[in-house]
């Protein structure tokens, strides 16, 4: 059992997990249906693990293998000339995603640096690099955060991003005061449902997710969690950040309309009875991705970091049996190649604004999608 706790917190997971714990001091905010006065929760599951469950999880954890090191197969194509109606998707790593519309591009829960720690010599260390090397970013408009945790949140990297783009960056209530005692600029921050005007053409709004938040052992819940949709000339676009599966999904759609591209974390799943509050597995993300009336969903939150329990290929092989019970086709909820592009049509409207995007596959109600260089073959899968 020793053996077992030793090499669980010396992997890294263990530091990540203990620092998820602590109290929340008071805070001056107005009471609502997730903030009770001292500390945020979730109205579709107010009571969370706590600290002995914690230490159970770490004792009896049995963590399976991971390589030391992946090598991506990148391709990006970040300059296709898009045209309304278009997304260009170029999945970086873990939670994070480059999301291009004509004219504004857009980053979520941006993480470049080697480990998802408050410390640079333990915690979870990334086995792959990123899709996209850092300086070859294009102009980036917009940042996108979910939560505070080191995997979603990584301040090294958003300072970086900051000071070499300068662009507006949206977080959770709670989080702005951290972002901006780093020197980080143009941070604002928004509480669920919360609307903000980007372009005339383009608002988000933050949309709840059932999760928690944290940094270090006495701020748990101190920060508000979240997920963000994208409206774009009328289209939808969900990023779904971290989340345990619940009714959120179906009020989101209720409250806002089917989503006509959504992505949905797969990983970090196992143990379920520990992990199921706040990461819903692959079989609960196709539920989500029906919840939301999702024309297409791509995976996000998994094969980056180690986390929990799990082989590094279960959330893909978990999902593809997943869509199968459920009869819904592999290419609707798509697994997409680290630095791999793809370019989505949203709009019937939209063609092509190159003669070198070409298209793939006519689909009816989902989306379309292309490649940017008609000259090379890309798999996709």
């Amino acid at each position: 059992m020793r053996q077992t706790l030793s090499k669980h917190i010396l992997s890294g997971v263990g530091i990540y997990w203990l620092l998820s714990l602590g109290c929340s001091p008071m805070e001056n905010r107005p009471l609502s249906d997730h903030y009770d006065g001292r500390r945020f929760y979730n109205p579709t599951h107010p009571q969370m693990h706590g600290f002995w469950a914690t230490v159970k999880f770490l004792v009896s954890a049995k963590p399976a293998p991971w390589p030391e090191f992946v090598e991506n197969h990148p391709d990006p194509h970040l300059d296709c000339g898009l045209v309304s109606g278009q997304a260009a998707v170029t999945f970086v790593n873990h939670s994070t995603v480059l999301i291009q519309l004509a004219g504004y591009n857009i980053l979520t829960d941006p993480v470049w640096s080697e480990r998802a720690s408050p410390l640079s010599w333990i915690g979870p260390k990334r086995v792959r690099e990123p899709g996209i090397a850092f300086d070859a970013l294009p102009r980036i408009d917009l940042v996108l955060v979910s939560h505070n945790h080191y995997d979603h949140m990584d301040l090294d990297t958003l300072k970086r991003l900051s000071k070499r783009f300068a662009p507006r960056i949206l977080v959770p209530l709670g989080d702005k005061a951290l972002l901006e005692s780093t020197g980080i600029n143009r941070v604002e921050e928004l509480d669920w449902w919360q609307k903000v005007e980007l372009t005339p053409e383009t608002q988000v709004i933050f949309t709840p997710t059932q999760h928690f938040s944290s940094r270090g052992l006495f701020d748990r819940n101190k920060s508000l969690w979240g997920s963000y949709m994208i409206r774009n000339r009328g289209h939808l676009i969900y990023f779904g950040g971290d989340a345990g599966y619940s009714s959120h999904y179906a009020q989101i759609r209720a409250r806002v309309g089917p989503v006509d591209l959504a992505f949905l974390p797969i990983g970090a799943y196992e143990p379920n009875w520990f992990m199921g509050p706040v990461h819903m597995n692959p079989a609960e993300a196709v539920k989500a991705h029906s919840d939301l009336g999702s024309r297409q969903s791509v995976a996000i939150h998994f094969r980056t970091f180690r986390l929990t329990e799990e082989a590094i290929a279960r959330p893909i092989l978990d999902l593809k049996a997943a869509l199968a019970s459920q009869g819904i086709p592999e290419d609707d909820f798509a697994v997409l190649e680290e630095g791999r592009t793809r370019i989505y049509t949203l709009s019937t409207n939209a063609v092509p604004s190159e003669p070198s995007l070409t298209r793939r596959r006519e689909s009816g109600r989902r989306l379309d999608f292309y490649r940017c260089d008609a000259a090379q073959e890309v798999a996709w899968k």
